[in-house]
């Protein structure tokens, strides 16, 4: 099912169409995904989605989610792996987008905002950078990687929360497939509004603004689906004392 009108991007025959082949029926065993704000993902043209990060299969939710409004999935892939034979290959062939680990923040985000913007491509980032650590599963403090990347391309954020994953998947649980098909809720919320930061993407106050009203939008998105209030103070893991693992 599509939800809205197709952009060229997946009418045109690609490798997605048979990732999409494979991956949609798995997804659709174990998630029926209902989504809501479908209108607010650009139909063509650059753009960088920024979605919460809760469990381990969520990104193939958030793909599938991606493909049936009509827009092909793109992931943030370390740069090495696109030299890695077949793989490599098959990174290059979708269009996914290559980081560089000790590269300039500010000079790589610039390169991969002009190809998003050259090649009218989305792409998907967690500001997170990987699941929460949050014990109620809220969203956590948030890193710039996607506010600098909408900022160096002047390229649509859309904040993105989604829940329900956690039933068949819970975070760092092992998968339940029965019962197949719980429900998973996306929820695609307006761009979130930086044209009083366009043109600072290199100033850390700007980033630091910007992430600041990404993480609220998606924590505000999050408590509509979950019809709770998020808390007023987003789980950080470093003042915590926690490693990237999340073990103290």
């Amino acid at each position: 099912m599509i939800v809205g009108r197709a952009s060229r991007e997946k009418t045109r025959p690609s490798l997605f169409w048979l990732l999409a082949m494979i991956v949609v029926p798995i997804v659709g065993w174990l998630a029926r995904i209902e989504i809501r704000g479908a209108h607010h993902l650009p139909r063509d043209g650059a753009y960088v989605m920024a979605p919460n990060h809760h469990s381990e299969i969520d990104p193939l939710t958030v793909a599938v989610a991606t493909w049936k409004i009509g827009r092909a999935p793109r992931f943030m892939a370390k740069e090495s792996l696109f030299r890695v034979p077949v793989l490599g290959s098959a990174l290059k062939a979708t269009g996914m987008v290559p980081v560089t680990r000790g590269k300039s923040g500010a000079a790589q985000s610039m390169e991969q905002a002009s190809e998003l913007v050259r090649g009218a491509r989305g792409v998907i980032v967690y500001p997170e950078g990987t699941l929460t650590r949050d014990p109620d599963l809220w969203p956590m403090r948030g890193k710039s990687g996607a506010v600098r990347l909408a900022l160096a391309g002047d390229i649509p954020l859309i904040p993105v929360a989604h829940w329900g994953e956690q039933q068949f998947m819970p975070r760092y649980g092992k998968l339940k497939p029965f019962p197949p098909r719980r429900r998973v809720t996306v929820l695609i919320g307006e761009p979130v509004d930086l044209s009083d930061l366009s043109g600072r993407a290199h100033e850390a106050s700007a980033l630091s603004e910007a992430t600041t009203r990404l993480m609220d939008e998606i924590s505000r998105l999050l408590g509509e689906l979950r019809d709770e209030a998020p808390p007023k103070e987003r789980w950080d893991p470093v003042r915590r004392g926690q490693n990237e693992t999340g073990r103290m």
